[in-house]
C-alpha cells in the first residue's frame, strides 16, 4: 500500500537538517519531494563525515526518497522556472533567514498570487518576527535561549552538550510536519494556503512542559539537579562496578515496590517516593551505592525480568541491536543507486494501511533537473539552453 501523503507534492529549499528531516518524513509517509539544491553552494550535509563510499551517510538518510533540480535561484531565469512549477505543488519549505526567499523573487507574497492554495513553511532559528529574527544560531543556542539548558546537567558541569539535535528536529522538523499537515486539513476544508512560521527557539520553548509550566503558574523557577525529573530526585543515571550505566525511571509507587523489593529493602519503599530532601538524598545514595556492587553484565541479567523502569544505557551499536528496536524495524536497508543496500534509521510512525517507506538513499546535486524540466512543459531543447545559461550550474 502507499504511504499516506502520496497525494501531497513539496517543494524542499532547505539545507542542513531540520528542513531536510521533515521532508524526510513527509517523503518516508509518501508525499513527493523535490528537493530544489543551489549549485553553488553546497549544502554541507552532502560533504559531512562519516562517508559511506562516495556518500555522506548523513545526506543519504535526510535525503532519501527525494529527487533533486540544481538551480541557481540568482541567474535570470530560474525564478521563472519556479514560478511555473509551483502551480503544480502542495507544499514550498525552506530554511532560509527571514527576507532571503523574499529577495531572490521567491516569497510568500507572490508564489501565494500564482497558487492561492499554496502552503509555504519557513523554518528558522528565531522566527520572522522579534529583535534575534535576522540572527545566526544553532540548536545548542536556541535551547539555551529557551532556558532548558538552564536545569540540565549537572551542578559540578554545568549543561551538557547533548548527542541530538533537539531544537533542529524535536523543535523545527517535527513541529514543521505538525504545521504542515494540520495547515493540509485546513485547506481541504476551505481550499486556503497559508504561510506557516516555525521557530526553532519557540519549538525548544514550548518542550518545557513541566518545569515551565510550573514557574508560570507557581513561581518556582526550575534549578539543575533540584527537581523531580533533572537529577533532584532517584529518576536518573547509576554507574555501575565496570563503568557502565543504567536508568532508573520508577516513578510511580507500583514500580517503587517492586524495585525496593527487588533490592531487597522493601522498608525503603515509603521513602523513595518522598519529597523530603533528606529522604531523597538517602534514597539516592542507596541506588548508587547498590549499583557499583555490580557490573553491567550482571545488572542486566538482574533486571531482565523485573519491570521497575530499570534499564542499561545502551551505546548506539547495542541499541541497533536491541530486540525492541529490531521487532519495530528501527534499522531498515534502503536501496542505493548501484544496487546495493545501505542501513538506515526506519522511520518511526506506524501505520496499518499505509505503510511508510524509504524508496532510495539521498541522489547526485541535480540529478532529476532534466526530467523535472521536461514533465512541467519544457521542451528539451528548451532544458539545453537553461543549461548553457548557467542555471543549473
Amino acid at each position: 500500500m502507499p504511504g499516506p501523503l502520496t497525494s501531497l507534492k513539496i517543494l524542499d529549499f532547505s539545507t542542513l537538517l531540520p528542513g531536510p528531516y521533515a521532508s524526510m518524513m513527509l517523503a518516508d509517509m509518501g508525499a513527493e519531494v523535490l528537493r530544489v539544491e543551489s549549485p553553488t553552494r553546497i549544502d554541507l550535509v552532502r560533504v559531512l563525515p562519516p562517508m559511506d563510499g562516495n556518500e555522506s551517510a548523513s545526506h543519504s538518510f535526510l535525503n532519501r526518497g527525494k529527487r533533486s533540480i540544481a538551480l541557481d535561484l540568482k541567474k535570470e531565469g530560474a525564478v521563472d522556472i519556479i514560478k511555473k512549477l509551483v502551480s503544480e505543488y502542495d507544499v514550498i519549505l525552506e530554511q532560509f533567514r527571514p527576507g532571503v526567499m523574499d529577495r531572490l523573487g521567491v516569497g510568500y507574497s507572490v508564489l501565494s498570487e500564482i497558487n492561492p492554495s499554496l502552503i509555504y513553511c519557513s523554518i528558522t532559528g528565531y522566527g520572522q518576527t522579534g529583535p534575534y529574527k535576522d540572527r545566526a544560531g544553532h540548536d545548542i543556542n536556541y535551547l539555551s535561549l529557551a532556558g532548558v539548558s538552564s536545569y540540565s546537567g549537572r551542578k559540578e558541569q554545568g549543561p551538557p552538550p547533548l548527542g541530538v539535535q533537539v531544537a533542529d528536529v524535536a523543535g523545527g522538523s517535527h513541529h514543521a510536519v505538525m504545521g504542515i499537515l494540520a495547515a493540509v486539513i485546513h485547506r481541504q476544508q476551505t481550499g486556503e494556503g497559508q504561510f506557516i512560521d516555525i521557530s526553532m527557539t519557540d519549538a525548544a520553548f514550548a518542550m518545557n512542559g513541566m518545569s515551565g509550566a510550573g514557574y508560570l503558574a507557581a513561581g518556582l523557577e526550575p534549578v539543575v539537579e533540584e527537581g523531580f525529573l533533572n537529577g533532584g530526585g532517584f529518576y536518573d543515571y547509576y554507574e555501575t562496578a565496570d563503568g557502565r550505566y543504567f536508568s532508573v525511571g520508577g516513578l510511580e509507587p507500583q514500580f517503587m515496590k517492586i524495585l525496593c523489593e527487588s533490592l531487597e529493602r522493601p522498608d525503603l519503599t515509603s521513602i523513595g517516593l518522598s519529597q523530603n530532601p533528606k529522604h531523597k538524598t538517602q534514597f539516592k545514595a542507596f541506588l548508587s551505592e547498590q549499583f557499583k556492587h555490580r557490573n553491567y553484565q550482571e545488572w542486566i541479567v538482574f533486571f531482565k525480568n523485573i519491570d521497575a523502569c530499570v534499564e542499561p544505557v545502551l551505546s548506539f551499536s547495542e541499541s541497533v541491536e536491541h530486540p525492541q528496536i529490531i521487532a519495530r524495524d528501527m534499522v531498515i536497508e534502503v536501496d542505493r543507486e548501484d544496487g546495493t543496500k545501505q542501513r538506515q534509521l526506519g522511520h518511526p510512525i506506524k501505520f496499518s494501511s499505509t505503510a511508510c517507506c524509504a524508496t532510495g538513499t539521498g541522489g547526485a546535486l541535480g540529478k532529476h533537473t532534466d526530467d523535472v524540466l521536461v514533465d512541467a512543459g519544457y521542451s528539451e531543447d528548451e532544458v539545453q539552453t537553461l543549461r548553457a545559461n548557467g542555471l543549473f550550474g
